[in-house]
This record gives structure tokens, C-alpha cells and sequence, in this order.
């Protein structure tokens, strides 16, 4: 005998992210199992600032998306437990809604990433927000990465005038790197996203 499961989240449209996702980043008094900072001082590699801004289809910013990115470490090795998270100072995956930034942007602290075999330094990232049933999947590559880019079989696989929607830009301020990375969910500028 079957039954039926209920719906889930991912399967309905309403306000989980902040309160069950990102608690602390909107101030609920419950913690998080993960946070926009995926790295402590002590971590190999550059560390580095990801921030950006989720777009709608009328070119709004969305003040109630949550990104999650997924990522190897500076030497292209994938975290796989919690002690090896600890002894590296980096934790691989990091969560952050737009909702509590006054120009509604996200902001993570991260390294950048090694290269895994074949493949150019990337993060992978998932968006969530309102009017979605379902999460979009898409990659953040890096542009002062060129000839690695130029490799990686992912982006060579996407059409060459929507390329540049997966690569962030990089700046040097006084606080350090910060690679800036629009994500746009429609339009004339849609980031290209993945079916997973």
C-alpha cells in the first residue's frame, strides 16, 4: 500500500528561508547550521568577498532570495566531514538571504577556489526566492580566470554570448577582493542556469 507524502518547501512557495534557514542573519534567536562566512583567518588560499544582487523579471532586486554556494577549497579539495571543515578553517557550502541588506545584496566570505581536474575555478550556486517552486541551479566562474575558463567543459557548453552571465568581476578595495556577481532570474541579461 501507498500513500501520499505532503508537500515540502522546495515543493511550495512561502517564507521558510529566513526563519529556518538563515535564523541568525534575521535576527530570529535560533542558530544556523550555516552562515555567509565559510572561512576562518587561518584558511589557505585568497580569501575573497562574493556579493551580489538577485534581479526579477522587471529588473527589481529581490529582498527575499536566499543563494547557497557549494565550493573547494583553495587547493581543489572538496570538504567532507565536519572535522575536516575545522582543521582547514572552511567549510565548503555557505546560505545568505538578501532581506537584511540595505541595498538587498548577498555577501559571502569565502577563499577562492582550487581547480578540479578539467574544470576552471567555479562556485556553485543555488537561488531560491518567492514565485519559484523549485530552485535554479548556476555556477559563478571568476574573470581573471580566462585560459582556465577557456577549458572548463561546463562553460564552453553554454553559448558564447551568455557566458559572461556566469562570470563575476573581480576589484580590489581597501577591505580586500570582492568578485561581484548579478544574478538575474529573467530578461535580456538572464543568468544562464543548469537543469540538475
Amino acid at each position: 500500500m501507498s500513500r501520499l507524502l505532503g508537500q515540502t518547501p522546495s515543493q511550495t512557495v512561502g517564507p521558510y528561508f529566513a526563519y529556518g534557514l538563515t535564523p541568525r542573519q534575521y535576527f530570529y534567536d535560533h542558530g544556523s547550521a550555516y552562515t555567509p562566512v565559510l572561512v576562518q583567518p587561518q584558511a589557505a588560499g585568497e580569501h575573497i568577498t562574493v556579493t551580489g544582487r538577485v534581479f526579477d523579471g522587471a529588473g527589481q532586486p529581490v529582498n527575499d532570495a536566499m543563494i547557497e554556494i557549494a565550493q573547494l577549497d583553495a587547493q581543489g579539495r572538496e570538504v567532507t566531514s565536519a572535522e575536516q571543515a575545522k582543521e582547514r578553517g572552511f567549510t565548503g557550502f555557505g546560505r545568505c538571504g538578501t532581506g537584511t541588506d540595505a541595498q538587498l545584496r548577498f555577501a559571502f566570505t569565502t577563499v577562492k577556489p582550487g581547480a578540479a581536474a578539467g574544470e576552471a575555478p567555479h562556485i556553485d550556486v543555488i537561488v531560491f526566492m518567492r514565485g519559484m517552486l523549485s530552485h535554479a541551479f548556476t555556477r559563478l566562474y571568476f574573470d581573471d580566470e580566462a585560459a582556465a575558463n577557456a577549458q572548463d567543459a561546463v562553460l564552453q557548453s553554454v553559448p558564447a554570448d551568455r557566458r559572461a552571465t556566469l562570470v563575476a568581476r573581480r576589484e580590489v578595495q581597501p577591505g580586500g577582493v570582492v568578485y561581484h556577481f548579478d544574478i538575474h532570474m529573467q530578461g535580456e541579461r538572464e543568468t544562464v542556469f543548469f537543469d540538475l
